[in-house]
This record gives C-alpha cells, sequence and structure tokens, in this order.
C-alpha cells in the first residue's frame, strides 16, 4: 500500500514515484494549489495537488484534517525559499499524481499542534494525543530504551523469562491489588507488586542470569511519577557480589543514554555511602546538579541557651544543622516566608535563618532574629563550618533527623534549581550501605528498609538480633539527577540468615511460613549466591523525554486518581460476574 514513510523522504529520492499513507495533518488552499501535509509515525511530507489532475485536484479538494489518505506522485525539490529546514523531509515535495481518501475523519476534539492542552482533555482523547509529534517521540525513544537494554542484556547472557501476574498476596509494603477466584470461594489471587520472590526462586533453580521487562501494580496513593501499573526492568544474578553487580548494570544504563541520546554517562559512576547522602545531602537520592550541602551543627548548639537549637542538639536521633545559600542574603523576607512554608511539608515547625552582611564584624555583621539567642563561640562555628561569606543566607532545621533531612534536603534542590545553583547535564551515582532496618515509631518494630529479603553486610548477621538499627545492609540504589532510577541488593541465600532477618522484623515462625514458606523452604535446598536490581523503565525514559510525568511516556496511563479516562476504567460490572465470583456488594443504607 505504501512504499515509503513520509519522513524518510529525501533527496535521494527525486525523481522517483513514490506511494505514501497517512493522515491529513493540516490542508492549505493558496490559489487553486493545494498543500497537504501528510503525516504518519516518522514525520511529515508536503504534497501538492494542481488542477491539471482533475480528479485529483477534486479529490484534494474533500479532504479535512486528519482524514486517512493514500498518495502516489512524483518526488520534486521544492521551490527555492520553500525549504523547511525543520523536518527531515524539507527539501522535497511530492507532486500528487493520484490520491485515494481511505478513511474520513471527525473534527478532532483539539488541534494536534497544540501544545497548551489539559492532561484531562488528553487522557479522555488519549487515542487523538497519542498522534501528536511530542508523544509519538516519547513512544519512539521508550522503544529503543527497552530495545538497547534486551540487546545489553542477551549480550551478557540474560535470558528473558516471564514470571506470574496472577500470584499470592504477600502484602509487606504498598497494598495489593486482588483478583477474586471464580474456582476457590472466597480465594484471591494479588497481581504482583514485583517479581521479587519469583527471580530468587529462578536463581535457585539454576538459571544463573535472568531479566524481564514486565509489569507490576501497586494499590498505592498516586502522583507525577507513580502508577498503579509500571513497568520494571528486572534483573538477578548468581556468583556475583555487590561490586560485580553494580559494574553490570551501570554498563547498562551508560549503554542507554549512549545508544538513544548520544550522552556519555560517567565511567564510573561516583559511589556514595546512605550515610554520606543524607548527611551532607538530607537525601538518599541526592540530586549532584545542585553543589550546594548541609552544614553539620549538632556539637555546636549543645551548649546554647537557645532551646529551639539545643533541645534537639541534646536529644538522641536529632539534629541541627545549616544550608548556606551563597549570596541568599539577597532573598527577600517575601521569599524567606515561602520557603519556611515550603519546609512544613515535610513537618518543620519553622525555618531559622541568618544573613551574613559583614562576616569580619562578628555578631554585628550578622541580620536575624535568632543571633541573639546563640552564643560568639557558636556563631564563630557556624560561620567557619560552612565558609559563610559577606552575602550569604543561612538556613536552619533542628528537630528530628528525618524531619530535618527530609525539610534541608527539598530545600536544598529547590533553591538550588530556583535561583540557578542546579548545573546541566546528568549525575549519576551509587547510594550503598544502607540500613538493614528502619524504626515504626507508632508500631514500635523494625521494618525492612528495602525488603526482607536483603542480606545484611558480612560480619553485621550478629547485629540482627543485638542490634538491628547498626546493621547495614548489601542494598544499593542507582541514583539520576535527584531521582532514584533502579535500587537492589545482594539477597539472603541462607535459610538460617533469613529466619534471623524475620525474627528482627517481628515476623515469627508461623506467619513466615504463611507468607513466604515456599521461598523459605527453596532456599534449603541449595540456593546459590545472588542478587540482582530492578530498574523503573518509565522513569528513565521521562527523565531521557524531559518531561516531569511519567504519564506522558506511558501510552494508556491513569489519572492520579487510578482512572482510565478514555475506558472509563474502573467500572461497575453486572451482578451475574459478581456471583461467580462469590463476591455480594452491601447495599447503601437509605
Amino acid at each position: 500500500m505504501r512504499t515509503h514513510y513520509c519522513g524518510k523522504l529525501s533527496a535521494a529520492l527525486l525523481g522517483q514515484t513514490v506511494t505514501l499513507a497517512g493522515w491529513a495533518h493540516r490542508r492549505r488552499d493558496h490559489g487553486g494549489v493545494i498543500f497537504i501535509d501528510l503525516r504518519d509515525r516518522e514525520g511529515l511530507a508536503q504534497i501538492v495537488s494542481d488542477p491539471d489532475r482533475e480528479a485529483t485536484f477534486a479529490t484534494a479538494e474533500k479532504i479535512r484534517n486528519e482524514f486517512v489518505l493514500k498518495v502516489t506522485g512524483l518526488v520534486r525539490r521544492r521551490p527555492e525559499g520553500t525549504v523547511n529546514p525543520n523536518i527531515a523531509s524539507g527539501e522535497v515535495e511530492v507532486l500528487a499524481h493520484e490520491i485515494e481518501i481511505l478513511n474520513a475523519s471527525l473534527a478532532p476534539p483539539f488541534q494536534l499542534d497544540d501544545e497548551n492542552l489539559s492532561e484531562t482533555v488528553r487522557l479522555t482523547h488519549r487515542v487523538i494525543d497519542l498522534r501528536r509529534e511530542t508523544m509519538q517521540k516519547n513512544m519512539m525513544l521508550r522503544y529503543r530504551a527497552a530495545m538497547a537494554v534486551r540487546k545489553y542484556l542477551d549480550a551478557r547472557g540474560f535470558i528473558d523469562i516471564e514470571t506470574p501476574m496472577l500470584t499470592r498476596s504477600t502484602p509487606e509494603g504498598a497494598r495489593d491489588y486482588l483478583v477474586p477466584s471464580r474456582v476457590h470461594a472466597g480465594e484471591f489471587f494479588a497481581l504482583p507488586q514485583s517479581p521479587q520472590l519469583f527471580k530468587q526462586l529462578l536463581m535457585i533453580a539454576g538459571y544463573d542470569r535472568y531479566y524481564q521487562i514486565t509489569r507490576c501494580f501497586r494499590d498505592e496513593d498516586l502522583r507525577a511519577d507513580r502508577q498503579p501499573e509500571f513497568t520494571q526492568i528486572d534483573c538477578e544474578t548468581s556468583f556475583l557480589d555487590e561490586t560485580e553487580i553494580r559494574a553490570i548494570f551501570e554498563g547498562l544504563i551508560r549503554v542507554v543514554f549512549k545508544e538513544v541520546l548520544g550522552v556519555a554517562l560517567p565511567d564510573p559512576f561516583p559511589v556514595m555511602s546512605y550515610a554520606e547522602a543524607t548527611h551532607d545531602y538530607g537525601s538518599d537520592k541526592p540530586d549532584l546538579r545542585v553543589p550546594l550541602k548541609l552544614t553539620e551543627l549538632t556539637e555546636v548548639m549543645k551548649p546554647v541557651e537557645f532551646k529551639v537549637f539545643s533541645g534537639p542538639a541534646n536529644t538522641p536521633a536529632h539534629r541541627v544543622a545549616g544550608l548556606l545559600i551563597p549570596k541568599g542574603g539577597e532573598l527577600s523576607r517575601g521569599e524567606i516566608d515561602a520557603y519556611t512554608e515550603f519546609v512544613a511539608i515535610y513537618g518543620a515547625k519553622g525555618l531559622a535563618w541568618i544573613k551574613f552582611n559583614d562576616v569580619a564584624k562578628g555578631r554585628d555583621g550578622l541580620q536575624s532574629p535568632i543571633v541573639k539567642n546563640l552564643s560568639d563561640a557558636a556563631l564563630r562555628a557556624v560561620v567557619d563550618r560552612s565558609g559563610a561569606k559577606n552575602g550569604d543566607l543561612m538556613f536552619f532545621g533542628a528537630g528530628k533527623i528525618k524531619v530535618v533531612n527530609d525539610a534541608l534536603g527539598a530545600l536544598r534542590v529547590k533553591i538550588g534549581h530556583e535561583k540557578g545553583y542546579a548545573r546541566s547535564g546528568w549525575k549519576p551515582l551509587w547510594v550503598v550501605d544502607f540500613p538493614m532496618f528502619e524504626y515504626d515509631e507508632e508500631a514500635k518494630r523494625w521494618n525492612a528498609m528495602h525488603h526482607p529479603f536483603t542480606a545484611p553486610k558480612d560480619g553485621h548477621e550478629d547485629l540482627l538480633a543485638r542490634d538491628p538499627g547498626a546493621a547495614l545492609a548489601k542494598a544499593y540504589d542507582m541514583v539520576l539527577n535527584g531521582s532514584e532510577i533502579g535500587g537492589g541488593s545482594v539477597r539472603i541465600h541462607r535459610e538460617e540468615v533469613q529466619s534471623k532477618v524475620f525474627r528482627a522484623l517481628s515476623i515469627g515462625p508461623d506467619e513466615a511460613k504463611h507468607k513466604f514458606g515456599f521461598l523459605l523452604e527453596a532456599l534449603q535446598y541449595g540456593a546459590p549466591p545472588h542478587g540482582g536490581i530492578a530498574f523503573g523503565l518509565d522513569r528513565i525514559v521521562a527523565m531521557m523525554a524531559g518531561t516531569e510525568s511519567i504519564r506522558d511516556v506511558i501510552a494508556f496511563p491513569k489519572t492520579q486518581r487510578a482512572q482510565d479516562l478514555l475506558t472509563h476504567a474502573p467500572s461497575p460490572v453486572d451482578e451475574k460476574q459478581l456471583r461467580e465470583l462469590h463476591i455480594r456488594l452491601r447495599k447503601a443504607e437509605s
């Protein structure tokens, strides 16, 4: 039906007769000559229809936007002064010999080159939205990224193995999506939050290099970078240590960026411990494009009389830290108040600050409501530790370590980008040596920071029972420009270590057997040392495409309320279907 794609026409085809097929992107009548921009997935081609071919011209007069056309004609050079350098076929045009309308179209709900559409309109008419140039580029970008992943892993001996979409519910983090069983009344499958347990079973089964680009499901509150169903590049290996695993998958991301974007990422990626990342940047996924760092002031503030600082400084698991903003003295009071409101989102009760007008004058050269509450020694230490200069400003955080880190870490990124401190480009790194556990104050128990199958660092096994908070994990996250794009760990391959971890998590033998019995049993049959990683394909492609929302790189996404506006899902089902699934809905009380 066609010989070429529209966007592939070039001067190399001059004088040749071609047949194109696609959609009428736009039609223009220029005083007896009709121009049609014909569009397909590769781009646009300009079609020219003149009155010399009466039947063809009559057809061209009927054409409207989004009509589906087949065009046969002669490729010729565009007249001087009409070359369009913005499209691949911009040197040439096609003089139409024949035009066939394959299908007409209603007037589309919006112009395809309108970049100011609301997301609701776009998702309601997603099929039309996917025709837009931006979305076509995003989908092709996603395809190329996935193909680069497959080629890289295939060349290194990884094999693609599918794991079940209907499995058992093991709720450890987000809520599961449940699927009622028709055959087994009152029992449910769960859609997988990840293939974690199955890929470990595959390692025990002897498939030492596995990967899968797979769908995962989590019933959680949504935001720009979350969807109820998302795509994961899931990988697992045997007989490799933590460093070797990281080397393979650092290479994967480096190759993907080189092949898809032509970007050369650093070789090797920098490596930073969790403790260093949270101490210096207030985050376990620091955006290294922003050079600002936190200044540790806990010891400095212990002896001061200002209880806002000395209280947290003398309390375990609390911290006092500062964020120095070069030339921050230029910030207005309105801007400072806005930043104070911003950190409140993260639980901060306020945002103290000092402007360094003239450092040489000591106390007299500082401007702030809190200066009078701090000793000369404390103020000198703030200047010395931060390297503050005239015209700088420091924001302070004091309280629980998590609150201070979250608030100042987020403020660091916000100010860094808003005020021009952020550098351009791509800044990847590995964050390693995560704690095994984090303490839940409400439940009064330890929870796994990653998941309960993560192996402790060598020599930390005894800490699992004696001091769980001090145990570190063989876990690693890959971070890019402040976003975690992948995370993994070396897994526990010995049943006795897995049992110790369950005890630290207050998971008793009966609960462990009920939830994970099939894994615990398999571990007793010669499980090899193994570990792996999972990357968020949606997030990586969204970053490559330069979009904030992963919905822009997913063909048919859900809204932030987990709805599909195109198909109107979720939707009610009839009572017959519910009866077959042994489900009865309670009628609302009148």
